[in-house]
């Protein structure tokens, strides 16, 4: 072995080189990323009855129950020309994704344990990793969408090509709190218990099963304080078209908190990290 290849392969530890190189080291370890995004997703669907159909059925049937009662029941209108049933789903692609990462990032230190005791790395890789399976997911259901589609003969526009954006703020939305909560879980286990309770009270309040238009004018911008608002309004943009305007200040507004929130979540969950292998 040369001199050259030996000293590339030697690990010079130094007081605070681990704060100095911090992000660095994210990308050093971008190997581990792929490594726990691809573990991730083997054994999301090794270890399901029904596998890769989880992922169509369950917002296959939160669409047909939504278009049930706020289309067919409360009658509340669509946007513009767009079947009531692809405004649902259009709504249910972002928000599975938001919740999908939400749950996975918020429970990943807790899930990696044994990981994180015996070897350093940056920690962040861990809950950074768990997005993949909830893309996985949202790429599956972004199929059903497109047959849904073809079957209503509806086309989207040019607006679609914004949803590469949007989806990424979507995934930006939910590693912000699930940054934060995983921190908590390491000291307070119990708080895990917590996030399936405020995913379902997220869906009903965000507008899923319904058009952010029937929100009275003087209180979109407020209502626009839950970010998840501006990022579906934005998938229904880009998949609806003109059928579904996007309210700018309300997008604006969403886009700021989650901004606000992904800083918090990574200041948190940095202050933090040197405990994790102490407390876990």
């Amino acid at each position: 072995m040369n001199t050259s290849s030996l000293q590339e392969n030697i690990l010079i530890i130094e007081p605070g080189r681990t704060e100095k190189n911090y992000w660095t080291d994210l990308w050093r370890y971008r190997e581990l990323f792929i490594i726990l995004a691809w573990r991730d997703v083997s054994v999301r669907y090794k270890q399901t009855i029904i596998g890769i159909l989880w992922a169509v059925i369950r917002p296959l049937l939160t669409m047909v129950v939504f278009t049930v009662i706020f289309g067919r029941i409360a009658k509340l209108p669509s946007d513009g020309q767009a079947p009531y049933a692809l405004l649902v789903f259009a709504a249910m692609l972002p928000w599975t994704l938001f919740a999908n990462a939400l749950s996975e990032s918020s429970n990943s230190l807790i899930n990696n344990a044994n990981l994180i005791g015996k070897v350093y790395f940056p920690r962040l890789i861990i809950p950074a990793a768990t997005l993949v399976t909830a893309f996985i997911d949202f790429l599956i259901s972004f199929v059903i969408l497109l047959g849904m589609m073809v079957w209503y003969q509806f086309l989207p526009g040019w607006q679609l090509l914004y949803l590469p954006f949007f989806i990424l703020l979507a995934l930006l939305a939910s590693l912000g709190p699930g940054l934060w909560i995983t921190a908590l879980n390491v000291k307070y286990r119990d708080f895990r218990y917590v996030i399936p309770f405020v995913v379902q009270f997220g869906l009903y309040v965000s507008p899923v099963g319904f058009s952010s238009n029937v929100i009275p004018e003087q209180w979109r911008l407020l209502y626009s304080l839950n970010p998840m608002v501006g990022v579906i309004d934005g998938f229904r943009w880009c998949l609806l078209g003109g059928n579904s305007p996007l309210y700018l200040p309300g997008f604006l507004l969403s886009l700021a908190i989650i901004a606000i929130f992904l800083y918090l979540g990574v200041t948190r969950f940095r202050r933090t990290e040197k405990t994790f292998a102490d407390l876990i």
